[in-house]
């Protein structure tokens, strides 16, 4: 996962703008200024501009699919000091858990989910870059969904294909879930985390890489740095 972060990035300059309630439900309230994470008065939801068209051309998609259904909005924007916040909260909420394994192993583990809050302007943590995003979807009754797994969770459960090959019906369920939300945000040109089931991207270097990867071309460059 490492190598995204050799994709080129030229900025575009597009500016944050902020994620409308009335259009997408968002988690409330947000689950990382419960935990203390230090936003300093800037909202986690806001995106680029494109980044937020794009969001709105999946939901006009999923309504296509699932008429009264909601995209819910988990978090958006993290600036640095929100991202140092959670890999630090993260690593000790599991250093607690397991109190056996050695803090190393659990580094390791955090890494696989958790970017680096990394200062440096051509190695951005995807979120800081107002590019992407962590959602879940809600029914018609605005009940959120069980995707068979919570967001942020560290294990395999959180693989996007982790149901694929289930037999059990709630698990197929889980599946059919999780596709339809991939494939409303691959309509919009998104691309998702290949550890997250709930992270997709558009724009920033995780996007441009992946874009890279099923196309051979290596031209392709992010358009989003930090914010």
């Amino acid at each position: 996962m490492k190598s995204y972060q050799a994709i080129s990035i030229k900025d575009c300059g597009e500016a944050l703008v902020a994620i409308p309630q009335d259009t997408f439900i968002l988690e409330t309230p947000h689950p990382y200024k419960k935990l203390g994470a230090p936003y300093e008065g800037i909202s986690p939801y806001v995106l680029r501009e494109s980044v937020l068209k794009g969001l709105q051309q999946a939901q006009n998609e999923l309504q296509k699919w699932q008429p009264g259904w909601q995209i819910k909005v988990f978090d958006a924007y993290r600036p640095i000091a929100v991202q140092q916040f959670m890999v630090d909260y993260t690593f000790k909420s599991l250093c607690q858990q397991y109190p056996n394994q050695s803090e190393s192993a659990i580094a390791q583990q955090v890494s696989q989910f958790w970017a680096q809050p990394s200062n440096d302007p051509n190695t951005p943590p995807p979120h800081s870059t107002g590019a992407a995003i962590d959602i879940t979807l809600v029914n018609e009754k605005g009940e959120t969904l069980n995707l068979g797994g919570a967001i942020d969770e560290i294990s395999p459960r959180s693989y996007p294909d982790f149901y694929q090959d289930a037999t059990g019906k709630s698990e197929q369920i889980y599946h059919q879930r999780r596709e339809l939300l991939r494939h409303i945000m691959f309509s919009a040109d998104f691309r998702q985390h290949p550890k997250e089931w709930w992270h997709f991207s558009l724009g920033d270097q995780l996007w441009a890489w992946l874009k890279s990867q099923e196309t051979s071309n290596s031209n392709i460059v992010a358009y989003y740095g930090r914010v």
